[in-house]
Parts: C-alpha cells; structure tokens; sequence
C-alpha cells in the first residue's frame, strides 16, 4: 500500500524489493574451499567462511546478501545454544558481520549508501542498544497513551521524558501535558487567515505549501463551501482523480469554485480527524527574501478584553459617595473624583469643582475623627483650576480611600 502511493515517493527514492534469485547466480560457487569445512566455535566467522579478508571493503549487493545467509548458518551450526540468549556485542565477529550485511541489504532498497564492516562496527557500537531500546520504550509509552485516548481518559494524559541518566532513581519522568499553544494551527481553534495572490498561485502550491507543509496533513480533503476543490483518496473514481488532478494546475482564481479574496476554504484530513478554516485574502506583493512561498499562514488575533469595564468597588453594596480612577493621556496623569450613586450602580465620570466636593463628596470618616479632620484641612489648602476641572489629592488621603485585600 505504501509503495502503491506515488504522492509519498514523489521528492523521495522509492525503495525496491531485492529478492534472493536477483542476486546469486544460478550456482553458487564456493571460494578456497572454506564453505564446506567451516571454521571453529572459537573463530567462527562468514567473512573467513566466504574468503572476505579485509574489513574496510565495501561489500556489493551480492556479496552482503552471502554474508547475511552464511552467517546465519553458522548461527545455526556453530551457536545453537546461544540462539534466544544473543546480545550484541561490537567486539562478536559474527554477530557484526550479521548486522552490517542486514543493514547493508537494507540500505540497498532505499538507494542508501553502503558501509564496510570496519565502519558499521564503530558506529553499531554506539548506536544499537540506545535506538532500539529507547525505540521500544517510547512506543510502548505511545500505546498507553493512545488507549487512554479510546477510553476518553483526558484527565490521566501524561507527557513521558525519557532521560538518558537517570533522576531520582527514575528514567521516565511523567509530566502533566502542557495547555494547547494559542499560536498552534492544530491546537487554535480560531480560524486561519492566509495571505495569497489568487490570481497566480495555483491550487498545487496552496496543496503543497500549506495544506501539507504546514498543516501537516496526508490526505486533504478541501472545499469551498459546498464544492470540493481538492480530494486525496484510494476509493476515489476515475474521472474524479482527473477533475482534481487538471484543478491541481489552475490559479485559485480560476477554479471551479473561484478562490478569491473573503473566500473560507475548509480544509480536512480524515485520517487524522483534523479539520480547520482558513479565511483567503488577496495579496498582490510578496518579499521574497521574507515570503519566499509568495503567502503567509496566520492565525487570527484575539479581541482584546477590555480593561475599562465598570465595576463597583468593595464587597457586597458599597456605602463610599466617592471614586477615584486615573487616566494617562498624552503624557499627563490626572486624578479625578468622580460620583457614584449610593447603591454604587451607576457609575458617572462628571467632574466637580472643589466647593461641591467639599460640602458633600467627601466620605464620612467618623470612626478615623483625627484622619478625616487632617485630610479635611489638606483638601482646603489645594490650588483648583477652574479652566480644567482638576483636582490633586495627597498621598494620605489616597491611603484612607485605597481598598485592602483581604
């Protein structure tokens, strides 16, 4: 099935299966006549069974394919007792000549380069407990994961490290997983907003460029309001393949279903239950340096909260005739006093003059007599513009009309 889609081995060598009749001659000749004898259990080795003697060779296609079957034989005949007790060991002849022509083979299907033996040995060395050990822990962790998911079991997800020295006696440290990033594509819930010229960029650069590049997505599915533009699948009809596929070379302004600016595409991948909007605006000029895709992938911006709501101040109804707030324009901070009624519903932004505050905006400090008198004796001393409707209040006062947590 992989091999069968062109679209994953279009930028990538696609692998090729080597079967064994391909590769030996119809006879197989034996070299030195080291094949029938064998060797000991003490030096048992296919490059010395096959008459292979020098390590920094590069062995061909052929020539790993023997390596690979002679050293299971001798696996078979030399080491019986040890089969399902094997561990790796870079200084086991066998075991690395084993590893190296299997990796070898491998690399021969995917049109990767080969290594000799003396290379393989330096790097299996380093490399073969530490990838397939911590290969196998992880993807056990991702099964745990992947059935709590089935289960809905959101509350025990878990966010697994694997450390490679251990921290307070622990290998694995659990983490509750981190909030979904607002900035996210996948994890945002607000629509995307894509910067595009309509009238030259073809529905393939959008498919490649975004749809998979940056979404991340393998088999799109994208409409435009009712009409599907664009549709990857393998139960997908003849013609269709062919309508989607001649879409594929037309500019989005040019589709079926025209692509234009305030257009909303909608953009799903089954596979992996993934679905988001995306809001097209036309955008003529593009940096090349800066935008060398000729578009640009944004989320939308929040609403920002706004900060000036009214709000009583104090718990429960308040009982203060008097509210202060602060203002910074242009530079210049002014104090003002501002009115509220009794119940503290209706707050106003009228501003008084000093001979109305005095006689009946100022709160009734009975229980604080020396204070309210002291601040009372402060308010009289200050200077009022009467152009501005100003008022300047002291740091004292400001400490008997400032609310404290409790």
């Amino acid at each position: 099935v992989a091999l069968s889609n062109e679209e994953t081995w279009k930028n990538r060598n696609k692998p090729c299966a080597i079967y064994s009749k391909d590769v030996f001659p119809d006879k197989l000749t034996k070299e030195n006549g080291k094949t029938e004898k064998g060797s000991t259990t003490e030096d048992v080795s296919a490059m010395a069974s096959l008459g292979l003697k020098n390590p920094q060779d590069v062995w061909s296609l052929a020539e790993n394919s023997r390596v690979f079957y002679e050293s299971l034989r001798l696996f078979f005949s030399k080491r019986q007792k040890e089969i399902g007790n094997l561990t790796f060991d870079k200084d086991d002849q066998l075991a690395v000549e084993f590893v190296t022509a299997a990796a070898n083979i491998r690399a021969s299907s995917f049109g990767i380069p080969l290594h000799s033996l003396f290379e393989a040995k330096g790097i299996a060395g380093n490399i073969v407990h530490a990838v397939a050990t911590t290969n196998a822990i992880i993807a056990g962790l991702i099964v745990i994961e992947a059935i709590k998911v089935l289960k809905k079991d959101s509350n025990n997800y878990r966010m697994t490290y694997c450390l490679e020295h251990p921290s307070k006696k622990l290998l694995l440290m659990p983490v509750e997983p981190y909030e979904p990033n607002k900035s996210c594509y996948v994890c945002s819930e607000t629509p995307l907003s894509l910067e595009v010229n309509t009238h030259h960029s073809k529905l393939r650069d959008f498919v490649e460029k975004i749809v998979k590049a940056k979404l991340g997505m393998n088999f799109p599915v994208i409409m435009s309001g009712a009409s599907i533009i664009y549709e990857v699948g393998e139960d997908l009809e003849e013609d269709m393949v062919a309508i989607y596929a001649a879409n594929l070379e037309k500019a989005l302004s040019e589709l079926p279903s025209p692509v234009i600016s305030g257009t909303v595409l909608t953009v799903e991948d089954l596979q992996q239950e993934f679905s988001c909007r995306i809001n097209i605006k036309h955008r003529e000029e593009f940096d090349e340096e800066k935008e060398p895709d000729g578009m640009l992938l944004s989320g939308r911006v929040e609403a920002p909260v706004d900060k000036n709501s009214n709000k009583p101040i104090g718990n429960g109804e308040s009982t203060s005739s008097a509210l202060s707030t602060e203002e910074i324009q242009e530079g210049e901070r002014d104090v003002e006093i501002q009115e509220t009624s009794e119940s503290a519903e209706n707050v106003t932004g009228k501003k008084r003059k000093l001979s109305e505050v005095s006689k009946g905006s100022i709160p009734d400090h009975s229980g604080l007599p020396d204070e309210s008198s002291r601040n009372q004796n402060q308010l009289e001393k200050l200077d009022v513009d009467d152009e501005d409707d100003e008022l300047i209040i002291s740091n004292d006062w400001e400490s008997l009309t400032k609310k404290k947590r409790l």
